[in-house]
């Protein structure tokens, strides 16, 4: 059963996708992710570099991580939470348990992904949800959520928004 998201959960997550559509429309991978503090304020947001930086690293997470522990320190990251536009791959779950962030809520579920780009090798991997089980501390893993809305900025269809949820910050 996945936990109730209150209005700026939702609003996270809808910014996350609107940073896969900034990645997309640059040439990159179609993937945002957004840093919210222990509070829920919104700390950054970065998007997928891959294509653009020749950077097979440059997944939006771990890009929203590098900056984040350079401009906040790890005391600031602590408890916080990452929305993500797509379910993290193995990758950065390792990045999101080092982070000491105790919370990811994804959009569009590894399947999903799988099914919309069947080259992504990732789908092969753990899913981040067993990958942070096994974690010393506990890390919740929310998702998939808004799943249309993601898939609709996967594949860069434009959509109206809702009007019976709060906007992106």
């Amino acid at each position: 059963m996945t936990p109730a998201l209150d209005a700026a959960d939702l609003a996270g997550l809808r910014l996350a996708i609107a940073e896969s559509r900034i990645a997309r429309r640059r040439g990159d991978m179609p993937y945002g992710a957004v840093l919210a503090d222990a509070a829920g304020a919104i700390l950054m947001t970065a998007q997928n570099t891959q294509v653009t930086e020749r950077d097979l690293t440059g997944h939006a997470e771990l890009n929203l991580l590098r900056a984040a522990s350079r401009r906040f320190g790890p005391e600031r990251l602590r408890g916080g939470t990452i929305f993500a536009s797509g379910e993290p791959c193995a990758m950065c779950a390792g990045a999101i348990y080092w982070s000491g962030v105790a919370r990811v809520v994804f959009a569009l579920g590894a399947a999903a992904m799988h099914r919309l780009d069947p080259g992504d090798s990732a789908a092969a991997l753990p899913d981040c949800r067993a990958l942070l089980a096994g974690a010393d501390r506990p890390i919740a893993v929310v998702g998939p959520v808004l799943e249309d809305e993601a898939e609709d900025a996967f594949l860069d269809r434009r959509r109206q928004p809702s009007t019976k949820e709060e906007a992106p910050r």
